[in-house]
């Protein structure tokens, strides 16, 4: 008796499904999966130009062969039930008005593209179409335009530059910069450098508000003569060339400049080829005194305005591995200039200084570490700045070129040569074969 309910119930549910599957309308399963035309339409155009091939076609003569290869190209990349109209437009730039004017169009079909068609667009610009970038010169809209010192002394030695010489990185420097600068002047002895010290190189608005930047990594040249003078450059009582370093740090001051370190422990080191011929390093580089971390210190005393002292104490750190600020990666993005973002530090200043010294960070180049500051250009609450990039060998001029522009920040103005007819608007529009 179950048996035969069960089979009843089963004959029912049967029927009743069937009965309703013959009268109900199934959607067309178009509209359940719906086919994405805009999507579609925007990838092919992306294929076409793939390696700039619709490019080349679209800035071709209507009569080139090119035009027959590219509508059977869009043909073969199409399903069979698409049917297409593209578009060429040339883009007119009437003093300032941007018009579109219609080339050509190829079509798959007459009889239009159905009442469900979608489109998308790409703009191309002609193989033959040139740009250049104009920099701003900083200082420029201040009307006080800024000169940049390198450092390129014949008669000076670097140290903690190995695979280069600093003569080397100044032509490096020279070109990588002098774009941005108004003037740049290549130091080229000590006796120029005594000049640029003194005063008396160039005119004096060329020299204040100056960048200068030391070439020789952990050393800097010293002039003969004055600069090498008891109690003038040389420390007497102490031994040392340390004053030497705290007259550069009053100059800095005095003349409102910024100096740049590229690499290392400033001010380690002072050199010069012929006056300390006998001398080296201990590492066998000749010409060189050492001088050691009280360089640095006098020098920031100068900078600040306190009378000097000698202070041989070891004030950098060792941070390792630090990363490029966000602030400088934006600056590498806009100015073209990419360093690697991750350097290792072994030279970083402590973050004490700021407040020993009167400065204050104006950019940081590398992220801070603790209490260390791997890279920055610190601005001194009177005049001067100082930028220290505390890395390890081997120098990249390319960090110390990003913080120089990421500070002075002078704009890029593009400009675009054969501006007519070097861009055109291509608009691929897609229907379904006998409307949606």
């Amino acid at each position: 008796m179950r048996t035969i309910e069960v089979a009843i119930v089963i004959l029912t549910i049967t029927g009743a499904f069937v009965l309703t599957s013959y009268y109900v309308v199934l959607p067309h399963p178009g509209r359940i999966s719906p086919l994405n035309l805009r999507q579609l339409a925007l990838s092919t155009l992306e294929t076409l130009n793939y390696k700039a091939e619709l490019s080349e076609v679209v800035f071709s003569e209507l009569s080139d062969p090119s035009w027959t290869r590219l509508q059977i190209m869009l043909s073969t990349s199409l399903p069979p039930n698409i049917v297409y109209n593209l578009s060429v437009y040339e883009v007119v730039n009437n003093n300032g008005t941007i018009t579109y004017e219609l080339i050509t169009s190829l079509a798959s079909s007459e009889t239009g593209l159905g009442v469900g068609s979608e489109s998308a667009s790409l703009l191309v610009t002609s193989s033959n179409t040139t740009f250049r970038v104009i920099p701003e010169k900083i200082g420029e809209r201040t009307g006080n335009k800024t000169t940049l010192f390198i450092l390129n002394c014949e008669d000076a030695n670097g140290w903690w530059i190995t695979g280069y010489t600093a003569q080397s990185l100044a032509q490096d420097f020279y070109e990588l910069l002098s774009p941005y600068f108004e003037t740049v002047v290549l130091i080229n002895t000590t006796t120029e450098l005594g000049e640029l010290l003194n005063g008396t190189l160039l005119p004096m608005e060329k020299i204040r508000n100056a960048v200068v930047i030391n070439t020789f990594g952990e050393a800097v040249p010293i002039p003969a003569g004055y600069y090498t003078s008891p109690n003038v450059g040389y420390d007497t009582g102490a031994g040392s060339y340390a004053l030497y370093c705290y007259r550069i740090g009053e100059k800095v001051r005095q003349y409102n400049w910024t100096w740049a370190s590229i690499v290392g422990y400033p001010f380690y080191y002072v050199s010069n080829k012929e006056y300390f011929k006998t001398s080296h390093n201990s590492w066998g580089i000749y010409g060189m005194k050492h001088v050691g971390p009280a360089g640095l210190n006098a020098f920031l005393r100068g900078l600040d305005g306190k009378p000097y002292q000698y202070d041989g104490g070891w004030i950098t750190g060792s941070p390792g591995v630090v990363s490029l600020s966000e602030e400088a990666r934006d600056a590498c993005s806009y100015y073209g200039i990419f360093p690697f973002p991750y350097q290792t530090s072994t030279r970083a200043l402590p973050s004490w200084i700021t407040t020993t010294y009167n400065l204050q960070v104006a950019k940081y180049v590398f992220n801070p570490v603790g209490s260390w500051i791997p890279g920055a250009v610190f601005r001194h609450s009177g005049t001067g700045n100082f930028l220290a990039i505390g890395l390890t060998r081997i120098p990249d001029i390319r960090i110390t070129a990003i913080a120089l522009l990421l500070y002075y920040s002078p704009r890029l103005y593009k400009q675009e040569f054969t501006a007519e007819g070097t861009q055109r608007l291509i608009v691929l529009q897609l229907g379904l074969v006998g409307g949606a």
